[in-house]
């Protein structure tokens, strides 16, 4: 029997997802239904859905519920499959939670489930800030094949939760030109797959003491995004890795849907990743699922 269902469609510089309230936990989405919703033909549309679920309500969200985290971020990409973490996906949840009156983030940092762990979101000049917390650089590079783009490209694998491949361009030229509507080949392929950036640096690199990138981004699950928060995160830190202990701490990384902020302060005695930027809420309205 058709099942009708509430929606919001909302945004982080242009990474769109379908948010779907389910506090109880009571939705069983399907890879296929997921598909059909997030189709920008025949459904709504999105990079990826977001289902708002309570942590105690997901098995995914018990070690989350445990810590007394109220919230579990339950995302899964366009192709319905599931995803460990979405850095854009993850403000957009925040701005849904306030602004529907279910959390609150001015008064303390929210704490966030999802299957990378528990992320803690505050406010920033740009919208809201992520803890992203620690990650991992890969010791082996990845070649990394476009179509149409000759030789394969050395990238270096970066690990913030989900898995990463970042690879330097020489110039916006090769940038732009990239073919990203064909997967890019990944040899050796990592077992889960990977987020693959393509990113440049800005002339001069650092200004004001503030790193700076360009980037484009094929995201697995769902293919070139306007925008990928971890991946945004995943290419300042590969940037930093090349530039060695004299790069800067703090970035500012043009996507084509907008600007992110990227830091890495000391926390306690770890060097953490903060991917900061805006969170928007485009419209609401109900859904009908075959």
């Amino acid at each position: 029997m058709p099942q009708t269902i509430a929606f919001t469609k909302g945004h982080g510089t242009g990474n769109d997802f379908v948010i779907v309230p389910d506090p109880d936990g009571a939705l069983d989405l399907s890879d296929d239904q997921v598909a059909v919703l997030c189709d920008r033909r025949f459904g709504i549309g999105g990079d990826g859905i977001l289902r708002v679920v309570r942590a105690g309500s997901i098995d995914d969200g018990a070690d989350a519920a445990a810590s007394g985290v109220e919230w579990f971020m339950d995302y899964r990409n366009a192709d319905g499959s599931q995803a460990e973490m979405c850095g854009n996906g993850v403000r957009v949840f925040v701005r849904y939670l306030v602004d529907v009156g279910w959390a609150e983030v001015d008064a303390a940092p929210l704490r966030i489930g999802t299957r990378a762990g528990v992320k803690t979101v505050t406010r920033s000049d740009l919208g809201f800030e992520v803890d992203l917390g620690t990650w991992r650089v890969e010791a082996d590079d990845v070649l990394v094949r476009t179509r149409g783009g000759g030789a394969p490209r050395p990238g270096v694998g970066i690990d913030v939760g989900n898995p990463h491949v970042v690879v330097a361009l020489p110039d916006d030229r090769e940038l732009e030109g990239l073919d990203l509507a064909a997967q890019p080949q990944l040899h050796p392929e990592p077992p889960a797959g990977a987020n693959i950036e393509f990113v440049v640096p800005a002339d001069p690199l650092v200004h004001e003491g503030v790193g700076r990138i360009r980037m484009r981004v094929f995201e697995r699950g769902v293919g070139e995004t306007l925008s990928c928060g971890t991946g945004v995160a995943a290419a300042a830190l590969a940037v930093r890795h090349w530039a060695g202990s004299a790069a800067p701490d703090r970035w500012s990384v043009d996507v084509p849907g907008g600007t992110l902020g990227v830091r890495m302060p000391e926390v306690g005695a770890e060097r953490h990743v903060l991917l900061s930027g805006p969170a928007t809420l485009v419209y609401s309205g109900e859904v009908t699922l075959a």
